[in-house]
């Protein structure tokens, strides 16, 4: 059962951690700000007075265009300009370049409570650095029960009823060399409108449970390099038990996939039966996929040669 889609948020202090911004202004409420935007905003149009489709839930970034512009401004204008753009109360400035501010708008900072940072690095490295950030860390996320591992660089999400063996191949996996990145429930992150990005919560991170043993912690009997924080999803594996009669996929030409935050994953579904080794099926499965991405379809030239034959 997947849990609902969360809107997620990330504290500014944390952004201003990560990024080593100078704080020039700090409101009193500074450790409880969140921002809720990936989208962050140049205030270029504001600063000249139109603010149709202004969003103050936005970072605002002024770089030295908009300073230059700011300072060619009669003393009385730019007053104006900067207060009106202040009123508005945007959730935070940053200034780039290590631009000095405005003692407008040190001012207006202090009378609105607007945190007013700064960085050292050029407008345009900083803003894809907080863009990029921004996406991952208020991706839409949803919990999915399932397993995750890295199988030869392929992220595969397992999925299936419970006792169906998916936390058993995925041990049988990491045996074999390959990694854990969650189990039981994965946390999935909408990062970009083609990539999803999965994780354990926290507080079972590196955990598996095996039944009639109980919990094991990866980490410590398998080593480090047995577990990793976060992964693509490439790939979805759907283990369900077989089913006499029913016919499976035996030439791969049929082309599955699992829709999991709007987005369209390749998927397999494997049948489990007493006998069959699923970490070997796995990673043939893994291993086909990542040929497939790469341009070859082994089933296609198969099916082509077939038809070269008896035509």
């Amino acid at each position: 059962m997947d849990s609902p889609t969360t809107q997620r948020t990330v504290l500014l202090t944390k952004i201003i951690k990560d990024f080593n911004l100078e704080i020039i202004y700090a409101p009193e409420n500074l450790d409880s700000i969140l921002l809720t935007r990936a989208e962050i905003h140049r205030p270029g149009l504001p600063l000249t007075g139109f603010f149709d489709y202004f969003d103050p839930l936005r970072m605002q970034i002024l770089g030295l265009v908009e300073s230059i512009y700011l300072e060619k401004l009669e003393p009385s204008v730019r007053y104006e300009r900067i207060r009106a753009f202040m009123e508005k109360k945007p959730v935070c400035i940053v200034l780039a370049r290590d631009i000095e501010p405005f003692s407008e708008m040190l001012e207006m900072s202090k009378e609105f409570d607007i945190p007013l940072l700064r960085t050292k690095i050029s407008t345009n490295s900083f803003v894809s650095n907080i863009i990029s950030t921004l996406n991952v860390e208020l991706a839409p996320t949803i919990t999915r029960h399932g397993v995750l591992v890295e199988v030869y660089g392929e992220g595969v999400l397992i999925l299936g009823d419970s006792g169906i063996g998916k936390s058993e191949t995925a041990i049988e996996l990491i045996k074999r060399g390959h990694r854990l990145i969650a189990d039981d429930a994965v946390e999935i992150s909408k990062v970009s409108e083609k990539t999803l990005v999965g994780k354990a919560p926290e507080i079972i991170r590196h955990y598996t449970e095996l039944r009639g043993i109980g919990i094991v912690d990866i980490r410590r009997i398998f080593g480090m390099g047995a577990v990793k924080e976060t992964e693509k999803i490439q790939l979805i594996i759907k283990l369900e038990h077989w089913v006499d009669g029913k016919t499976y996929d035996r030439m791969g030409l049929d082309n599955e996939t699992f829709t999991i935050l709007g987005i369209d994953i390749p998927a397999i579904t494997i049948p489990v039966r007493p006998g069959r080794n699923l970490a070997v099926v796995l990673e043939i499965a893994a291993m086909n996929s990542r040929l497939k991405r790469m341009g070859y379809n082994t089933a296609e030239e198969f099916n082509k040669k077939l038809e070269e034959v008896y035509k």
